[in-house]
């Protein structure tokens, strides 16, 4: 194997439950663009070796001059356009992967609190296993509840992890289960998903309750005190 490394980072959604105009991976985040911060990581980590960002098709002119030239991400090789859905976004972004790339992490450009220590050890698990996420064991009690509002039961929690980006997999695994999905219909809202329909085993790697990802207004709020905490800690995308 190659042994070669791509970063895929889905950032063409239309943010809707944010409420604004702007595109949630463009909301100003510590002073800088939501996206920016997943990106200097995935720059500075030293087993990527190639990022390629997919983006709206009418924002592709901005994140070329504002974001990828003017802060100088050399490993973002290509900006392509998103899709509808973020699956979209991610089949776009692998078509444009070279096939003697090994392996293919995706990281969502709404998640900022990415790690250099997240990207290696997902990364390590997908060598080993094929495919693996971050993810993290569910601590609240949680309620299976019917269309009114009742509870029907209440489900044993045990079992049951909340999946996060990044998540890295075999190119080859992910390339066959996207087209899969593609020419079925099948619809996914992680890549995971698509491994496991296709049949893949899944790694688990436990992940970090800062690696939030911002869908509504108050994550804002709860980023700004994350990166406050780390700016005094001085934690900067490295732990």
């Amino acid at each position: 194997m190659s042994n070669r490394i791509v970063a895929l980072v889905p950032a063409a959604g239309r943010g809707l439950r944010m409420g604004g105009s702007v595109p949630k991976q463009f909301l100003v985040l510590g002073g800088q663009p939501l996206v920016l911060h997943s990106l200097r990581v995935l720059q500075a980590s030293s087993v990527i070796e190639e990022i390629i960002l997919a983006v709206p098709q009418n924002e592709m002119d901005y994140c070329l001059n504002e974001i990828v030239t003017k802060h100088r991400f050399t490993k973002v090789t290509k900006v392509v356009p998103g899709g509808h859905e973020r699956q979209d976004s991610v089949r776009h972004a692998l078509e444009a992967v070279h096939d003697d790339v090994d392996v293919v992490l995706v990281h969502d450009a709404v998640r900022p609190f990415l790690t250099e220590h997240m990207v290696e050890g997902v990364v390590k698990a997908a060598q080993t296993m094929g495919a693996a996420i971050m993810a993290l064991p569910m601590r609240d009690t949680v309620k299976q509840v019917r269309a009114d509002h009742i509870i029907e039961r209440t489900v044993d929690r045990r079992s049951l992890w909340l999946a996060q980006t990044p998540q890295a997999f075999r190119r080859d695994w992910l390339v066959a289960a996207h087209r899969k999905a593609h020419a079925e219909g099948v619809r996914a809202t992680d890549d995971a998903y698509l491994m496991e329909w296709a049949g893949h085993p899944v790694s688990v790697v436990e992940g970090s309750g800062e690696n939030i990802k911002v869908t509504r207004p108050e994550d804002m709020v709860i980023g700004e005190a994350i990166l406050a905490s780390r700016r005094l800690s001085g934690t900067r995308g490295s732990t």
